[in-house]
């Protein structure tokens, strides 16, 4: 029986393989219900000195050409340009490159992070445009794929994939008496529920999501709970633990 550490052992080795043998290795996480598809690189910034590149939501298959493409451009001396665009990575659309946030590090590079033993190393991500050749910020961008590929250059404030102002369960007891937020469900339908533990049915209210993570800071980093999973922590900053959930419905 291989244990997680002796399985993350495994996967360090053969990461560690593949750039001594490559130049780089693309590490490639497939979607969930709920969470998109991503790829990053490792090895870039070790041996070409250029950012490590990430991507999302597209085929695991798509994402693995495109970023060893990207890496192709970086053993070749070159430097890719953030906000240029290129129109080399698609048939008939084009692509930009965003520097990703060091607050974000954390959320996507695991294995990156493993393999440096830091989060402080570059990174920029990999964006493409809808059907109609339109990125992610420019007007009527399609409305499908608004959430496909979350722009890692920005809402480091503010890392949940939904928008802003969607209405979130919460309880009377942290709207009014500023008790801290203990537990966090993502109901399998989607709905979120942020709860101080101590509340029953008749304290339940609604607020808009960012207000939450305005208010406290470290919601964010549960933003990736799937749907059925839940996590709880003993005070504010505390360490999650994530848990799938049964019926939360009596919360």
């Amino acid at each position: 029986m291989t244990t997680d550490h002796e399985h993350n052992c495994i996967e360090d080795k053969t990461i560690s393989a593949d750039i001594e043998k490559f130049g780089w290795t693309v590490v490639l996480l497939e979607a969930t219900d709920y969470l998109p598809s991503f790829a990053y690189t490792v090895g870039l910034w070790k041996n070409y000195n250029h950012p490590e590149i990430i991507s999302f939501g597209l085929t695991i298959k798509t994402l693995h050409l495109i970023l060893n493409d990207a890496g192709e451009i970086a053993k070749a001396g070159q430097k890719i340009e953030v906000g240029k665009n290129y129109d080399d990575f698609f048939e008939n659309s084009d692509t930009q490159f965003l520097k990703v946030d060091n607050r974000n590090i954390s959320d996507y590079f695991g294995q990156a992070i493993s393999y440096y033993m830091t989060t402080d190393f570059p990174a920029i991500q990999l964006v493409w445009t809808d059907r109609n050749n339109k990125f992610p910020w420019d007007k009527d961008y399609e409305e499908e794929f608004e959430f496909r590929q979350p722009l890692l250059d920005r809402n480091s404030d503010f890392k949940f994939r939904e928008a802003k102002n969607l209405g979130v369960f919460t309880t009377r007891q942290w709207l009014e008496l500023g008790k801290p937020i203990l537990r966090v469900v993502h109901d399998n339908d989607g709905d979120w529920q942020f709860l101080t533990g101590d509340q029953i049915l008749e304290d339940a209210r609604i607020v808009a999501l960012e207000q939450m993570t305005i208010k406290d800071r470290t919601l964010n980093d549960v933003f990736n709970l799937d749907y059925g999973e839940a996590a709880n922590r003993e005070y504010i900053g505390g360490h999650w633990i994530r848990t799938k959930t049964e019926n939360d419905d009596e919360e």
